[in-house]
């Protein structure tokens, strides 16, 4: 019997050096990076995989996936069990990389609510990096680039990102070396990417000084393969430059690394990625409201269907995500500072649509969320012409097509061969 997936024999940093190599011959690719906020979101992103001979990533932040279970209820463990299970199903041999988005301090929201200490989030963030490790993730983001002891509006000094993004490193690879794991790839950062462009002085210190701090460490080898920066793109804006992203490629391409775009969601030219150097995207936020859309197009399918069958009892499904967000409180993550202090129901229609989408991966496993999920599917099995309907795969097609469109624009489709021989 052939296992599924096979483990990938290339590394994302061998992967990374390939794309460099073949830019020279004018091939050009960058790597798609899907956050897996849900279980509908991992399965159509395997799916897509298998179909088009690509290989893919997968960057769960703590927030998601964790030793607590995060949001999805997945542990790392857990994560990786449910990729091959899904890999299994869609006889998907190209190779899947399940990797840690932004593994840092206060970047996984309960440390920053609970005001844990520097000395206190540090540990966390090595434990939860072990247990990465353990579940055989294969690239580790160690982002350092948020301080909140510090004013909010004031980011740490390079130089204590550098130090705090060594600290982290060096930890790993002694995890790595302690549990006779195979070498992981790297991800660092030299901002928060929160919109804007990237400041080059600030990006050049802090290459230097990584350089040059993991060489007196002896880890030269553990040099990253993916250098995030801002290229122009937020939760708020599409707007990439891929003039500033040409520019970094040619700082990083020299040292064998590739520059990563972090909120590339619903980019307004993602064509532009690959053809500018970009090494990677990563894209989440956009999946969920993909996920989302699907919903209510079902809910709307279910609305007629109700008032052709009057005892069928409705799901309730529209209702029970609203008010899941809203009692979360997760929403306030993401107010405008005119909107901070306002109730929910205060907000603006468009802004309290706009809210539940974003928030919705936050509560995909709320039990009432579960049950009105649950209900409606079932109620959708058979719609009243008794045309037969699997809302599970009516979803999970809708995000495929989503994730399609990226791995298109990133001229991934049968790239697997081109990126690994």
């Amino acid at each position: 019997m052939i296992d599924f997936p096979p483990r990938p024999l290339t590394s994302i940093k061998g992967i990374i050096h390939r794309i460099i190599a073949l830019r020279a011959r004018d091939a050009q690719i960058t790597l798609l990076c899907v956050c897996p906020n849900s279980d509908a979101v991992l399965e159509a992103a395997i799916k897509v995989a298998a179909a088009n001979d690509m290989p893919m990533l997968f960057a769960a932040t703590l927030n998601q996936v964790d030793r607590d279970g995060g949001y999805t209820g997945w542990t790392p463990g857990s994560f990786v069990t449910r990729m091959r299970e899904l890999a299994v199903k869609y006889r998907c041999s190209s190779p899947l990389y399940p990797c840690l988005d932004h593994g840092g301090p206060w970047l996984k929201d309960v440390h920053t609510r609970e005001g844990l200490r520097l000395e206190e989030t540090m540990a966390e963030v090595k434990a939860s990096i072990t247990a990465c490790l353990e579940a055989g993730y294969t690239l580790l983001h160690i982002d350092t680039t948020v301080d909140r002891t510090l004013p909010s509006e004031q980011p740490p000094q390079i130089e204590v990102v550098v130090e705090r993004t060594m600290e982290l490193i060096a930890y790993a690879e002694s995890g790595r070396e302690r549990l006779g794991l195979p070498s992981v790839s790297y991800e660092v950062g030299t901002e928060e990417v929160h919109g804007g462009l990237v400041d080059f002085d600030n990006f050049e210190r802090f290459l230097v000084g990584l350089q040059t701090g993991l060489k007196n460490r002896g880890l030269a080898h553990a040099w990253p393969c993916f250098i995030v920066a801002k290229v122009g793109t937020d939760l708020h804006t599409t707007a990439f430059n891929p003039e500033i992203a040409r520019r970094l490629y040619h700082r990083v391409a020299p040292l064998g690394s590739l520059i990563k775009g972090h909120y590339t969601d619903w980019v307004a030219n993602p064509a532009d990625y690959p053809a500018s150097g970009m090494g990677g995207a990563n894209v989440g936020p956009e999946f969920t409201a993909t996920e989302l859309a699907a919903l209510l197009e079902l809910c709307a399918r279910e609305t007629q269907l109700v008032e052709k069958k009057p005892n069928l009892l409705p799901s309730g499904f529209e209702e029970a995500i609203k008010i899941a967000v809203m009692d979360s409180k997760r929403w306030q993550k993401w107010l405008m500072p005119e909107e901070i202090g306002r109730n929910f129901d205060e907000l603006a229609p468009p802004r309290q649509e706009w809210l539940v989408a974003t928030c919705a991966r936050y509560i995909w496993t709320d039990p009432r969320v579960l049950a009105a999920r649950k209900r409606l599917y079932n109620n959708l099995r058979y719609e009243a012409s008794d045309e037969f309907l699997d809302p599970h795969a009516f979803v999970v097609e809708r995000l495929a097509q989503n994730v399609q469109k990226y791995g298109g624009a990133f001229n991934l489709k049968d790239s697997l061969t081109l990126l690994t021989k």
